[in-house]
């Protein structure tokens, strides 16, 4: 779907619906022309396709996450309300880390006869950008807050010293 299917005339004659035709001397309309056109030619390299929604209308970038490095680990922090320990899975492959889980929620009201179901599946993937330790690896759950620690290897950090500059 491109922004031009939201206008609620045709774009092929450039120009809004008005009740007469003596819009070729309205400013107000040469304006709209040419505000139409300036959009036009802006937007047209860029692509404007809405973001393809997961089965419960989750976007590519949930669950939101923290990076934070240190010389000697790599922490990643998600957010995850609602959510249980056992909802959540993490691997470790070829320098990603891969959070994987499903969301459900059902609710049931007796008096009112209304039930209602809700299955959500995510996936994100962190590229780590580092050497780690996968075999040490920690993750904490608490919360609804994720937190996984990834020891980086002791071969792979830099081995950085600082020199003083003398006057």
């Amino acid at each position: 779907m491109s922004v031009r299917d939201l206008i609620p005339w045709g774009r092929s004659n450039n120009r809004a619906p008005v009740p007469y035709r003596d819009d070729d001397r309205s400013p107000f309309l040469s304006l709209h022309r040419e505000m139409n056109r300036v959009f036009d030619d802006f937007f047209r390299d860029f692509d404007m396709r809405l973001p393809m929604m997961g089965n419960a209308g989750f976007a590519g970038g949930w669950p939101q996450i923290d990076l934070a490095e240190t010389d000697k680990e790599v922490t990643v922090t998600a957010e995850l309300p609602g959510m249980e320990e056992k909802d959540v899975e993490l691997l470790i492959e070829d320098g990603m880390l891969t959070l994987k889980g499903e969301k459900r929620s059902e609710t049931e009201d007796k008096d009112r006869q209304v039930s209602e179901r809700y299955y959500g599946r995510f996936e994100r993937h962190v590229p780590l950008g580092a050497e780690i330790q996968a075999d040490k690896a920690k993750a904490r759950f608490k919360n609804g807050v994720l937190t996984v620690t990834l020891p980086k290897n002791p071969e792979a950090q830099p081995r950085a010293k600082r020199i003083a500059i003398n006057h």
